[in-house]
Parts: C-alpha cells; sequence; structure tokens
C-alpha cells in the first residue's frame, strides 16, 4: 500500500506564532533578556551617533575657522634666545607670496580694574594685549556688540574686551560709556568680541591698539605672536619658511603651531575613547546574549511536555529546534530594535544640548541590529539542539 502521507511543513507564518508562544507566556523574563541586548545595541548606536556627530560639528566648525591660520611665536625655553620675535617680523611675512593677511599681538604688562581704587576693583585672570585691527579678520572673529578697534580710534584710549573678560567685567552691552582701567588710565570700551575658537586666550582679554598701548601704557610693542593667514594649497610651504623669514638669524628661536591642529587631536582623543565605549557595549552585549541563552535553556527544561506532546502528534526534530531558535531570534531582534530606538533618542538628546546636528551611520542601525540577531542566533542555537534531541516517550514520562 502506498503511503501518501506528506511530511509535515512548518511555514514562516508558524515560526512566528510559535516562536512567540513562549514570550507571552514569560512577559516578564523576555522583558529582561531583551533588555540586555538592548542596552548594548542602545550604548553602540549612541557612541557612534554622538562620534559622527561630534565629527560633523568639527568639520563644520573648521570649515568656518579655516585650517590655513598660522601661529608664530618666539620659543621658549632653556637656551632659545631672548623669548621675543623682531618688531619687524610681521613685515617679513608679509612678503611670503602666498600668505594673504598677518596679525600681531603683543602682551602689555599692566592689570584690568574695574574702578580707579586698586586693589579692590581688580578683576583677576585678564590680559591686556595690543593689537592691530587686521585681527578680526585673520581669526575669522566677529564682534558681539558695538565695534572693534579701527585706523582711528586705536590711537585713543578705547579697549575692546573678550567674551570671557567682558563677562567678569559685568559688561554685556556696549553703550560708549563703560570704561576699565589699565595701569594709571581710563579706557572706554568700544566693543565686546565673540569667542575666538582658535585663540581662546584673547577671551580672557582687553584689547588695545598699537598706538595706544605705546602712548598710554609704556608699551614697546614687540610682537608676542603674529597670526598668519595663507592660501590652503600652500600651507605647508609656508609653514616650511615661518622661522627662517620672522627671524632670519636665528630661525630656532620661532616656534611655528596651527591653532585648528588641536581641534584635530581633540576629535583623535575621542575617537579613542569612542573605541573604549564601543568595547563597553560589546560587553553588555554579549552579556545579554548570555542572558537569553540562560532563559532558553530554563525555558526547554521548563517545557519538556509541550516538546514531548509536538513531537508525539508529528512535529519533527527541525520543528523543534527551529521553534526555539526563532523565540532566541525574536527576543535579541525585540531587544536590538528597542536599542537603536535608545540610542537614536540619546544621541539626539545630547546633540541637541551641544547645538549638535543629530547624525546617526545607517551602519550603526544595520550594524546594530544585525549584531542583535547574531548574538541571539548563538545565544539559541543550543537550547534549540537540546529541545530538538528530546525523544517524545522521554519528554512525556518527564512531564
Amino acid at each position: 500500500m502506498a503511503n501518501n502521507l506528506e511530511p509535515s511543513k512548518l511555514h514562516g507564518a508558524d515560526v512566528l506564532r510559535t516562536a512567540s508562544v513562549g514570550l507571552h507566556t514569560r512577559k516578564l523574563r523576555a522583558a529582561l533578556s531583551a533588555l540586555g541586548i538592548m542596552i548594548g545595541i542602545a550604548a553602540m548606536v549612541g557612541v557612534l551617533g554622538l562620534s559622527e556627530s561630534s565629527k560633523s560639528d568639527l568639520l563644520a566648525q573648521l570649515d568656518r575657522l579655516g585650517t590655513n591660520l598660522l601661529t608664530v611665536q618666539a620659543g621658549t625655553g632653556i637656551g632659545i634666545g631672548s623669548g621675543e620675535l623682531p618688531e619687524e617680523a610681521a613685515g617679513m611675512i608679509s612678503r611670503i607670496g602666498p600668505v594673504e593677511t598677518t596679525s600681531t599681538i603683543s602682551a602689555v604688562d599692566a592689570n584690568v580694574f574695574k574702578t580707579d581704587f586698586v586693589p579692590a576693583g581688580q578683576t583677576g585672570g585678564i590680559t591686556v594685549q595690543a593689537v592691530d585691527v587686521n585681527l578680526l579678520e585673520t581669526l575669522a572673529g566677529g564682534v558681539s556688540d558695538g565695534k572693534f578697534l579701527d585706523a582711528a580710534t586705536s590711537d585713543y584710549p578705547t579697549a575692546v574686551l573678550g567674551s570671557v573678560a567682558a563677562e567678569r567685567l559685568g559688561i554685556r552691552e556696549v553703550s560708549g560709556t563703560q570704561q576699565v582701567w589699565l595701569g594709571d588710565q581710563w579706557f572706554t570700551v568700544i566693543g565686546v568680541l565673540n569667542q575666538f575658537e582658535l585663540n581662546p586666550d584673547l577671551d580672557r582679554a582687553a584689547l588695545v591698539g598699537f598706538a595706544a598701548a605705546a602712548e598710554y601704557l609704556d608699551h614697546d610693542n614687540v610682537p608676542t605672536s603674529i597670526l598668519v593667514r595663507a592660501n590652503p594649497d600652500y600651507i605647508d610651504e609656508v609653514t616650511a619658511v615661518l622661522s627662517a623669514t620672522a627671524n632670519p638669524q636665528n630661525p630656532e628661536e620661532v616656534e611655528v603651531a596651527r591653532p585648528s591642529d588641536a581641534l584635530e587631536a581633540k576629535e583623535a582623543a575621542d575617537d579613542a575613547f569612542t573605541a573604549l565605549f564601543l568595547g563597553l557595549g560589546a560587553v553588555a552585549l554579549l552579556v545579554g546574549g548570555v542572558g537569553i541563552a540562560n532563559v532558553m535553556v530554563i525555558s526547554v527544561l521548563e517545557r519538556r511536555a509541550e516538546i514531548g506532546l509536538r513531537r508525539a502528534l508529528g512535529a519533527t526534530k527541525r520543528h523543534v529546534a527551529v521553534q526555539f531558535l526563532g523565540e532566541a531570534l525574536l527576543l535579541s531582534a525585540i531587544g536590538g530594535i528597542g536599542g537603536v530606538a535608545l540610542g537614536w533618542a540619546v544621541t539626539g538628546v545630547y546633540a541637541n544640548i551641544r547645538g549638535w546636528d543629530t547624525l546617526i551611520p545607517p551602519l550603526a542601525i544595520g550594524g546594530g541590529i544585525a549584531a542583535a540577531l547574531l548574538i541571539g542566533a548563538i545565544a539559541g542555537l543550543y537550547p534549540a539542539i537540546r529541545a530538538a534531541r528530546l525523544s517524545p516517550t522521554e519528554a512525556l514520562r518527564s512531564a
């Protein structure tokens, strides 16, 4: 007699339905198991998202400020020399072909006071710097209120305050009547600057013109540093000749730096922390996988009667294995999707606080869910095999 019985089949919808049975009947355990995966994926997505958002902000910052700013200073230290740049250094540097603009800064030996009642009115941490009228153009800076020094005002006792200096002095708006006591002279405040991202020292300074510094503060106007904007295509060539141009007799006494390198170094440090936090996220993900494996093994032991009954009704070993493997994958998928959503939300909140654009790399989304499924498949493989190997009689006898 011919055997007309067809082998039993388990369709995709059947796999999903049977795999979700264990989750419905043990909701708290399933939620706690998925939570481990969720935390790991959220950590990884959040770290990658914050790193990408930070890099985007840095690139926008560098585009705005430019990477073609160079700072020339006299070297300091034992055996370096006088620690001063020649007075004609700025003029010689400006003759270099690719140099677009230069600006000279000279530190003034004077204190800043709120009143002429010394020392009660002294405000610590504020320096006095003599600058030329090209400073804002060279540093790509801006004025928050008032105006900057020009050819006329730089000859008179007028001052422009850096953002931090203005805050410490309690000056937020310029009316033309505010004054500060520099040395033994009142200087009228004519402007407050925005933050200098490439030269934060100027944020804590009162800026005066060279002519005013010489006449009212008895300053010699020897350059402390020279800011140089050069054609970006020739930045390396300009850097190579700056020392010899600024001080032909002793080029080894000149230091040349690029302020934007500090921003890039900070980003490199952030990348190191990104790798560290990714590692911690991977550990959390592994712990979540171990949790799923543990829950699935316990589930197999608790559901021996169910397994035996299904086998007795015609389910094959493959069907039982697929059921428990599907349950593990479903758990990890829930954790993975929830982790991506949580990581995205955390990134959005933090980026909004820092004023960044929220950027989540597609790799973080797809990779996070794929990693969760992979961990779930590995975690559920042993319990699925163990469930499939149970014989119907043994499973029913133990019920």
